[in-house]
């Protein structure tokens, strides 16, 4: 969307200083991008992924066993139980992590 409209505010350098100071601890670095978001939606909200990203990495190690395993079934005809519990235990761990990346959002208020 092309923003063709300009709005002017006059503030206090107190203010400024306030304002930047929010806008850091949300990680915005635009204070124009700041302002319009807290203007329209009064909120904007820093959302830490890093649960995320830790559990696409557990997935993807449990997808790229489970290729592994398929494989060596493939191959000689038998499936591992270490193999199998080894996956299990992967996949409990990614159950966990998924219950508590949940709890932590269910709190985001």
């Amino acid at each position: 969307m092309k923003k063709e409209e300009e709005l002017k505010v006059r503030i206090s350098p107190e203010d400024k200083e306030r304002i930047r100071s929010k806008m850091e601890e949300a990680g915005i670095l635009n204070m124009s991008a700041y302002v319009r978001k807290m203007a329209l939606d009064g909120i904007c909200v820093k959302l830490d992924l890093a649960d995320v990203r830790q559990l696409i990495v557990l997935l993807q190690r449990c997808s790229t066993n489970l290729n592994q395993y398929a494989k060596r079934a493939n191959e000689t005809g038998s499936i591992y139980v270490a193999d199998i519990e080894d996956l299990r235990s992967r996949l409990e761990e990614i159950w966990e992590l998924s219950r508590q990346s949940l709890a932590h959002l269910a709190n985001i208020r």
